[in-house]
């Protein structure tokens, strides 16, 4: 997808033809307003077209115009499309210069679809949001605003002037470099002629009407059954959530600030992880540190966090045997630890690293480097953003989902890379069958189970078996549209799964867009959803905001001695609760003197299909407190079941006991809210 190419324009009519050589300065530019004949170092000469009416636009309340809303603003705008890994790459820079240049500069970006479920607009609108975009976005569906602006790679930078002319075009990273002295240029003269408005442009952000949930676009999951232990790339919040098996969550890695720090758990920062590995003892965790561009390391009895490779600077050269902390790498998408070596998949340069722990000596295990579906010697083959890992101990299998591929590899490097689905970067779609004729759609998740592989067909909304000695693909999860549903697989839902683990007779899905954690019974072809506990772990841990809706209700005064807390939960009107959402409720205090729960086990409430009021005995004594509750709902629009919501709820209740007072009944009602428009 990279091609470094950035030129003066030349117009035929609408249609923009890009042209060789480098953007230069062009003294002689002219003013083309009639008002005005101040010549500029960088300026364009014929008007940029307009965009098409017709199209979805996010982060605005309305079309935007170059001839109107965007006049007198330098105008940068970004072809991209979601899953592309150079596109991701540069928003770092697109971020750096909007706030650099925020009087003068507008960055659009324009989305133009590689895949077909990335033309989705509430696709794209989740790629908005996770990656934290706060400029609009037009959903060029048909790449009719590509076609006409000359783009032909992604990502694509196209540079207008504020009078709205074309002044040049550039393909590839490295954005921040080719375009700040131009922008400072273009800011400084054209401000002097007073020809830029430093009014701000009125946004509508996307995340001012996003829920808060307790998880974050997860974006990988790792299951280990002798441990019973469960772990979560929380990726948008910034951590790693470690619960049992059942759900109840332990300990987060991270304090949840975007970051680069090592440290205990409670203090490093990561910026959002993905894949994951565990070391044969159980102590040891490794995580794909993503946009950190790095492997870190948290040792589970210490609770610490330690870099074991990269620098935190995205590589621009291949590795030969430097030691890991010396080494820079590009947007580590999961991890496979064998032995001691660890396996990199190593998205942004198209490669597989290998990360030698004893030695600390990193190398390229697989990939040319070049972008592409050619099997072969390791060292020949080209690969497409490699994401995820599995392995049967003898056969390294790995995703390759801009060629929609899955592909295998001897772990000992001894044989050749082979395609076992997958034909082109071009050939995409949802068909089961044979290869060559099945076809994934940006799959990016894999398992491997009793010779299966297990793979998360991202984009098809889906989970696939694969055969790969026959190289068979059949659905197993999934209609292919996008939602939430639980029960059997041929009705079941998901959202852009993307990461997958085994233990026992279970598999366990990261359902990134729904932001949960499925998990599918082997046996029954059953998918339910993990009904997450002991939420305050979360709560104390997220330093970015809260990770779920955090509500004060009223102080409440009660009489000391034996007495109940009773919990009402209740839904706007024309809508439900869901039968088959697990709704789970849990509560502790500050001080249990004041407030001590009576009953068996845990003060925990699980069951689908809520009954109201959820009550549980206490023993109340007098003196102060505060109530913490938590609780995971999920409801439904009557008569629309596919409008679906799940809800994380924080509640926090001041509580004075007193002897003598008139009820020994604590009660906790709240009403859940509608779905944002």
């Amino acid at each position: 997808m990279r091609n470094r190419l950035i030129c003066l324009l030349v117009f035929l009519t609408t249609v923009l033809a890009a042209c060789g050589g480098q953007l230069t300065p062009n003294p002689e530019s002219t003013v083309t307003d009639s008002t005005s004949t101040e010549r500029y170092t960088y300026a364009g000469k014929v008007a940029a077209p307009d965009f098409p009416a017709g199209l979805d636009w996010l982060n605005t309340d309305r079309p935007l115009s170059l001839a109107q809303d965007l006049r007198g603003k330098i105008v940068l705008l970004d072809f991209w499309t979601l899953g592309c890994i150079n596109c991701i790459h540069i928003i770092p820079d697109l971020k750096r210069l909007e706030a650099e240049f925020a009087d003068s500069l507008v960055v659009i970006g324009v989305h133009s679809a590689k895949f077909r479920t990335e033309g989705e607009t509430e696709s794209i609108r989740q790629a908005v949001l996770r990656y934290g975009l706060e400029h609009p976005v037009v959903n060029d569906r048909n790449m009719i605003i590509w076609q006409t602006f000359g783009a032909n790679a992604w990502p694509t930078t196209f540079l207008i002037d504020p009078l709205g002319n074309a002044v040049g075009i550039y393909s590839g990273e490295g954005v921040y470099d080719v375009f700040q002295p131009i922008i400072a240029t273009m800011s400084q003269e054209f401000a002097a002629s007073e020809k830029i408005d430093t009014r701000p442009l009125e946004r509508v952000l996307e995340s001012k009407t996003s829920a808060p949930t307790v998880l974050s676009f997860p974006g990988k999951v790792l299951a280990d059954a002798a441990g019973d232990r469960l772990f979560i790339a929380d990726s948008n919040h910034n951590r790693v959530l470690v619960a049992n098996i059942a759900g109840e969550l332990q300990v987060a890695i991270g304090s949840g600030a975007k970051g680069f720090e090592d440290g205990d758990f409670a203090s490093a920062t990561f910026f959002r992880p993905q894949g994951m590995a565990l070391s044969a003892d159980g102590n040891t965790l490794y995580i794909a540190d993503l946009e950190n561009h790095a492997v870190r390391a948290a040792d589970l009895a210490g609770k610490r966090v330690t870099t074991v490779a990269g620098t935190g600077q995205q590589a621009r050269a291949y590795p030969g045997g430097q030691p890991g902390l010396e080494t820079e790498l590009s947007s580590p998408w999961d991890l496979l630890l064998a032995g001691d070596r660890l396996y990199i998949a190593m998205a942004g340069v198209h490669q597989l690293w290998v990360l030698d722990l004893t030695e600390d000596s990193v190398n390229v295990f697989v990939g040319s480097g070049r972008e592409g579906i050619d099997d072969g010697a390791p060292s020949a083959a080209s690969l497409s953003q490699p994401s995820g890992f599995t392995t049967d101990g003898k056969l390294l299998y790995f995703t390759d989902p801009e060629a929609s591929a899955i592909r295998s590899v001897p772990l000992d490097g001894s044989g050749k890379v082979q395609t076992i689905i997958g034909t082109g970067l071009f050939d995409f779609g949802d068909v089961d069958g044979s290869y060559p004729q099945a076809r994934l759609q940006h799959a990016l998740g894999v398992a491997y189970r009793e010779g299966r592989l297990y793979v998360a067909d991202t984009y098809n909304h889906k989970i696939k078996i694969i055969d790969p000695v026959a190289k068979t693909s059949q659905t197993w999860i999934g209609t292919g549209e996008i939602g939430w549903q639980d029960g059997p697989g041929a009705a079941a839902k998901l959202a852009e799964p993307s990461g997958l683990s085994v233990a026992g007779d279970k598999l366990y899905i990261a359902d990134t867009n729904n932001h949960l954690i499925r998990v599918a019974d082997f046996a029954t072809g059953e998918i339910g959803t993990l009904a997450l506990s002991n939420l305050e772990v979360a709560m104390r841990a997220e330093a970015t905001g809260p990770s779920a809706d955090v509500i004060t209700l009223d102080p409440q005064t009660v009489s000391a001695g034996e007495g109940t807390l009773d919990f009402i939960f209740s839904v706007p009107e024309h809508y439900k609760f869901n039968d088959l959402g697990p709704f789970t409720l849990s509560w502790m205090v500050d001080d249990e003197n004041v407030v001590q729960f009576t009953g068996s086990g845990d003060p925990l409430y699980r069951q689908k299909g809520p009954q109201f009021p959820v009550i549980f005995p206490v023993k109340l004594s007098s003196g102060e407190t505060t109530l913490h509750a938590s609780a995971t709902v999920f409801y439904c629009v009557t008569g629309e079941e596919e409008l679906c919501l799940v809800r994380d709820v924080a509640l926090e209740v001041p509580l004075v006991v007193k002897s003598g007072g008139e009820s020994s009944r604590i009660e906790v009602t709240y009403r859940l809210p509608e779905r944002e428009k």
